[in-house]
């Protein structure tokens, strides 16, 4: 037995635990937004207050949640399919078509991690409006779900995610 399964499946089981944590983690930040767009609207037309935090915590929630769950939509290998060129195409004209697909996405998550990463170094001294933390605390979103996201397509092309309705080949 060689020592690559188990490291294989440690690994495996880390990049599900990472990815299932960034989902649940995006979820929440849906529900933060929306219960903060539900405060907005009472306090405004209800109560007549204004509250000026209510905005760019929505507009910072919203990007998180956007770039944590995009983790899921790698991991599920959804987020760009060219479905007319994958029917016509078998074997290995197929995988290229898929591994060149992922080199582009990769590309730019590699890009989203390296800029977003300088975006949060350049702003770190500037705060949110509204909220009164550093603006970098929004920024983050960009590398951390980047990254999360490159780990995710990694296990995609590694270990893809049976089609929709299919269970997993355990033949192997």
């Amino acid at each position: 037995m060689s020592l690559s399964r188990p490291i294989g499946s440690a690994l495996k089981g880390v990049e599900r635990a990472v990815t299932a944590a960034a989902v649940w983690a995006g979820s929440l930040m849906l529900v933060v937004a929306v219960l903060t767009g539900m405060w907005q609207v009472i306090a405004r037309f209800v109560l007549f207050q204004t509250a000026a935090w209510s905005e760019p915590l929505i507009q910072t929630s919203l990007v998180w949640m956007a770039y944590l769950a995009l983790a899921g939509a790698m991991r599920a290998g959804t987020l760009i399919s060219v479905d007319v060129l994958l029917e016509v195409t078998r074997g290995p004209a197929r995988r290229a078509l898929r591994l060149a697909g992922a080199a582009a996405v990769f590309g730019l998550l590699a890009v989203l991690v390296w800029f977003g990463a300088e975006l949060c170094w350049r702003v770190r001294f500037q705060t949110l409006a509204g909220l009164g933390i550093p603006a970098s605390y929004a920024y983050a979103a960009l590398p951390v779900g980047s990254a999360i996201s490159i780990l995710a397509l990694a296990a995609h092309l590694l270990d893809p995610a049976p089609p929709a309705g299919e269970a997993p080949d355990t033949n192997v």
